[in-house]
């Protein structure tokens, strides 16, 4: 199986896991593969290779091989996990930090499909600092 599959396998769990304070930096799932592929892609192919993917089997075999993995794929993997961590807060509060001027700019907006995002993000000159900030650390833009 390709080292980029199972780099992304790891991040199956981290897409589940709870989060933390939101802030100005966060990252995106394909520059965290990349980063990983670089730091971790042979730590994963030289001790997880026969690792089914899926339920953090991956992220699982990494911790169990802990003391063999690489200071740099530990360093990275921990650094690129709590980014992520980052990213699922913004987004998930984004709705809470955009309320005001959602319904100050998107009232008549009809939600779904993406359409509040939209209508904050063409309205973006008029829109909160916050809510702008909420929306970028999001990765919405």
């Amino acid at each position: 199986m390709r080292r980029t599959t199972r780099i992304l396998a790891a991040f199956s769990v981290a897409a589940g896991l709870g989060v933390g304070a939101a802030s100005a930096e966060t990252i995106g799932f394909a520059e965290a593969i990349k980063i990983l592929g670089a730091s971790c892609g042979a730590d994963i192919e030289k001790y997880c290779k026969n690792v089914n993917l899926g339920g953090g089997r991956i992220q699982q075999c990494l911790v169990e091989n802990e003391a063999k993995v690489s200071a740099q794929c530990k360093t990275d993997y921990a650094g690129v996990f709590a980014l992520l961590q980052q990213r699922f807060a913004a987004q998930a509060a984004v709705e809470k930090v955009c309320n005001r001027d959602t319904q100050q700019y998107c009232k008549l907006t009809k939600p779904g499909k993406g359409n509040i995002l939209k209508c904050l993000l063409k309205a973006e000159p008029s829109v909160s600092a916050k809510c702008n900030q909420a929306i970028t650390d999001a990765g919405y833009r």
